[in-house]
């Protein structure tokens, strides 16, 4: 048995982000409270949505009681504000080696998908900036309002595996740079569940969530996969704090 399908997460892992997230999710929230940086990288991952209601329950110890409607402002704008950057933002490009990961992922018939915290708009437009939705480059797109739960339940996966017609967990990685990556895909029971440590989280930030592998870059990911096949009847045990 081995990997027939690796799950990547979108910014900061495959896709350059320089911060983007994380500033305009404060920038989006300023009009109404501050939050720091580290705040923000905290639910960094997460639906949208949802991470905005966690800030502000954080913020105003406001637990269960923070008004939907604010919610709903607030995220708007941050959607406003990553649109803007995609579509009009110099420098919007692929994270290192990560066409050169996928091309050897392809030309071992692996499937690719990507998932993330973001909503269908901001996915669909950083598909046009970056010209992935030609060429049979991926096979499947997941965005977090298309299915039930985001991160860190398995939804996303599941929905990836569906749509790749992939059934057996065991034969999925799920690859990304924040610890709701690596929870999602330990929810869905995936074989690999590897970091990239030169995203929104460092090597330190992310050790102490469960996790198979830890990568610098995606460039260590295609050897990691092809021999997955081995690791298969060993079972290991995901590293935990």
């Amino acid at each position: 048995m081995s990997i027939e399908l690796v799950i990547f997460d979108m910014a900061g892992t495959t896709v350059r982000d320089d911060d983007a997230v994380n500033t305009c999710l404060r920038d989006a929230m300023a009009p109404h409270l501050a939050v720091t940086r580290d705040e923000v990288n905290s639910v960094m991952g997460l639906p949208k949505p949802t991470a905005i209601r966690l800030l502000l329950e954080q913020k105003l110890a406001a637990k269960g009681t923070v008004p939907p409607a604010l919610v709903n402002e607030i995220h708007g704008s941050f959607l406003a504000r990553m649109l803007h950057h995609y579509q009009q933002t110099p420098g919007i490009e692929p994270m290192p080696h990560t066409l050169d990961t996928f091309c050897q992922l392809r030309e071992e018939g692996i499937h690719i998908a990507l998932d993330t915290g973001f909503s269908r708009p901001i996915v669909d437009a950083i598909l046009e900036r970056l010209g992935w939705n030609e060429g049979g480059l991926l096979d499947a797109t997941v965005a977090s309002n298309e299915v039930q739960r985001g991160r860190p339940y398995a939804d996303l996966a599941l929905r990836a595996m569906e749509l790749t017609g992939v059934r057996d967990p065991k034969c999925v990685a799920k690859v990304g740079d924040t610890p709701s990556d690596l929870q999602e895909g330990m929810a869905a029971g995936c074989l690999l569940v590897v970091g990239v440590t030169n995203g929104s989280h460092t090597r330190e930030q992310l050790a102490p969530h469960p996790h198979t592998h830890l990568i610098a870059t995606l460039q260590e990911l295609p050897a990691l996969v092809l021999s997955s096949a081995s690791l298969t009847s060993k079972s290991p045990e995901p590293t935990r704090p």
